[in-house]
């Protein structure tokens, strides 16, 4: 069996119809004749290139609106027969069917349509794409024989290849070609299942389609291809890669302006402090090691949250990562690259502060779109465990007062801020704050009174006048008399423990404002 295959016939039937005419001219140009379906028909043949219609293979007009035109043994015969098979042979030559050596397909954006507001349920069933998907799968199982082209961002370098190989193309590549095809129909039929799930009850065609978004899916599906593979997981003697939905957001789709390749921890760490920054409209930075803050701040400017944050624990930052939710300017970028950072997440990088930081060859600058996390996926031996992701939030309005003494103006801002950043800390969690700055941060305690006593025993800055925030409810009032041992004024937190009132009777006792959220923010 040859390694290489000339291609002599051409089958093209695409819907992005990006490159198309440019790669189907070089097809053209050796000698490949062309056949095509409908409106890649009509576009080809504008460009004045000869094209002969998929009815004159098959003998039979396209019908049904556009639904059977490429599902003929015509068509499927000259993908799937084995050349130099003589059984093969013997029945096409009986049948008259002419063999196809590539295949030029993509399909129908059904996702899009599906995702449009008021889309009519009968366009999403319309926008299911029958004839493309067969004929992908027939030619890339047939790959020893022909080729499957599904993206086109290998028209290029199939041209190329022909080129230099007189018109063929080798074994590797339509192995490689026949691999990307079998995951974007896996990904396709994924999304078209994923879709439907959301609609319980199926509409009249013209009636809108209306998606069930709150309820989880029947069967989990996830097709996230490779994006990056990594030097190895949490340690070195662990695999590990990055996979992406191809958006472009969030830290998996970041764009990397500087510095080493990213490491599995860099990228969960990066995660972890990106997240946290996007708490707060106000300029903020949150230093972050091994996913929890050691430091976390607002401020006026970039500069000023920045030291304020590393004023929390300037000794742990070291070797850190930091999360930024504004553009870094020339005066942030200075301060840090004072500090051994590992890498940095914002939003963008001034001119003036990428110079700057270019002297850190080794570290990295991440420039990251926003993205919403809606839900999240955890693996356990067996299985996986899916989640809506904790994005909820809690106002000055939502808050109740369960103290005689209700905070101040000032305690109640610092609680706010406090709050917010004890949702991103390790259960147990325990986080002291002042003036939209952490003081002290116990994160991942099996006791809650040891998250507040290591929460204290870290701090560098005085604890005195602080407020605490605890991401759980006090089981008894031992937590809340450790944070005010340490020198907090006023407290927030969930409530809901069968002791609360002796927790809130304690507060009263010590002269602590205390207030509850109704809202849990355990992280494991």
């Amino acid at each position: 069996m040859s390694a290489e295959k000339k291609i002599r016939r051409a089958l093209l039937s695409v819907t992005d119809k990006t490159g198309l005419v440019e790669f189907a001219k070089g097809l053209a140009g050796f000698g490949v004749e062309l056949v095509s379906t409908g409106g890649t028909a009509k576009a080809l043949r504008e460009a004045g290139l000869t094209v002969k219609d998929i009815s004159e293979l098959t003998g039979f007009p396209e019908m049904l609106d556009g639904r059977v035109k490429t599902l003929h043994p015509r068509v499927h015969g000259g993908l799937l027969y084995i050349r130099g098979n003589a059984e093969h042979e013997a029945a096409v030559a009986a049948h008259n069917i002419e063999p196809i050596d590539m295949v030029v397909v993509n399909l129908y954006a059904f996702e899009k349509t599906a995702a449009k507001s008021g889309v009519a349920f009968g366009h999403i069933i319309e926008n299911i794409d029958i004839g493309g998907p067969s004929m992908v799968r027939s030619a890339a199982k047939n790959f020893e024989d022909v080729a499957i082209v599904t993206s086109v961002a290998d028209y290029p370098a199939l041209l190329d290849e022909m080129k230099d190989a007189n018109g063929a193309l080798g074994r590797e590549t339509r192995w490689r070609l026949a691999k990307q095809a079998f995951a974007l129909t896996a990904a396709y039929d994924s999304a078209i299942a994923a879709t439907l799930d959301k609609i319980p009850h199926a509409p009249e065609p013209a009636a809108p389609a209306v998606l069930d978004s709150e309820s989880l899916p029947s069967t989990l599906r996830i097709n996230y291809p490779l994006r990056q593979s990594l030097r190895y997981g949490e340690n070195p003697h662990q695999r590990a890669a990055l996979y992406w939905n191809e958006t472009g957001l969030g830290i998996a789709g970041a764009t990397q302006l500087q510095g080493k390749e990213l490491s599995y921890n860099n990228l969960v760490d990066l995660d972890a402090c990106w997240e946290l920054t996007r708490e707060f409209d106000e300029p903020m930075v949150a230093i972050i090691k091994h996913t929890n803050p050691c430091g976390a701040a607002t401020g006026s400017t970039i500069l000023e949250a920045y030291q304020k944050a590393l004023a929390c624990d300037p000794v742990s930052a070291f070797g850190s990562v930091i999360g930024i939710n504004r553009e870094v300017d020339a005066a942030a970028a200075e301060e840090m690259a004072k500090l051994f950072v590992e890498a940095i997440a914002a939003p963008g990088f001034s001119a003036e502060a990428r110079e700057r930081l270019a002297a850190k060859k080794n570290l990295r600058l991440i420039e990251v779109k926003a993205a919403d996390a809606k839900t999240v996926v955890k693996n356990i031996s067996g299985g996986l465990l899916l989640q809506d992701a904790d994005n909820a939030r809690v106002t000055e309005s939502e808050l109740k007062v369960v103290t005689w003494r209700p905070p101040s103006p000032e305690e109640l801002r610092s609680l706010l801020f406090g709050w917010r950043v004890c949702k991103h800390v390790k259960s147990n969690a325990i986080v002291y704050a002042r003036d939209g700055q952490t003081v002290g941060v116990g994160a991942g305690q099996m006791s809650r009174v040891d998250a507040a006593k290591f929460g204290a025993q870290k701090a560098v800055l005085p604890l005195a006048g602080t407020v605490a925030a605890s991401d759980a409810f006090f089981p008894f009032p031992d937590g809340l008399e450790t944070v005010a041992a340490a020198g907090a004024t006023a407290v927030i937190q969930p409530g809901g423990s069968v002791n609360d009132e002796k927790v809130i009777a304690a507060a009263d006792k010590l002269g602590i404002a205390m207030v509850f959220t109704g809202i849990r923010h355990f992280r494991h």
